[in-house]
């Protein structure tokens, strides 16, 4: 067995493939880094990372962050809506947001949640809602954001 141990490994042209054996692992070239994925496919680092995501009380005064990436703020917009401010703006309002809600105490789990208005800073409203539509503040609302960043 054979370690290379480099500080920095670099390419011979703009675009760069790292190959061990005879598998091509990653492909490197300006703002683009592609890694092989299942089977043959290759997957967009940039494309495929969340750009924000955040977890939240939002049965606390002030919708209490637990933990977060990519979040400046929360907003606590009344029972069952939210806000969630980014750190680094999205391109645009054009992103893919995944919300969640659930109970770390126990008790009601059902309902949803949802992203309602986004813009390229933030979260603007999220919804949290119970089966029959009524808002709802629950202790563990989440928020995942896909896309790009500005």
């Amino acid at each position: 067995m054979s370690t290379l141990v480099v500080d920095t490994l670099t390419g011979k042209s703009t675009a760069t493939t790292l190959t061990i054996g005879s598998t091509p692992v990653v492909s490197a070239s300006a703002n683009s880094l592609t890694i092989r994925g299942e089977g043959s496919n290759q997957t967009s680092v940039q494309q495929g990372l969340a750009k924000s995501w955040v977890t939240f009380n939002g049965s606390a005064s002030g919708a209490t962050v637990r933990d977060s990436f990519n979040v400046a703020s929360t907003d606590d917009d009344g029972t069952g809506l939210y806000g969630v401010n980014f750190t680094s703006a999205m391109s645009s309002a054009n992103y893919s947001s995944v919300c969640n809600r659930g109970t770390l105490t126990g008790g009601e789990t059902t309902g949803g949640a949802n992203a309602n208005r986004m813009t390229a800073g933030s979260i603007d409203k999220i919804q949290v809602y119970n089966d029959d539509g009524s808002l709802a503040d629950r202790d563990n609302i989440t928020a995942h954001v896909l896309g790009d960043l500005a």
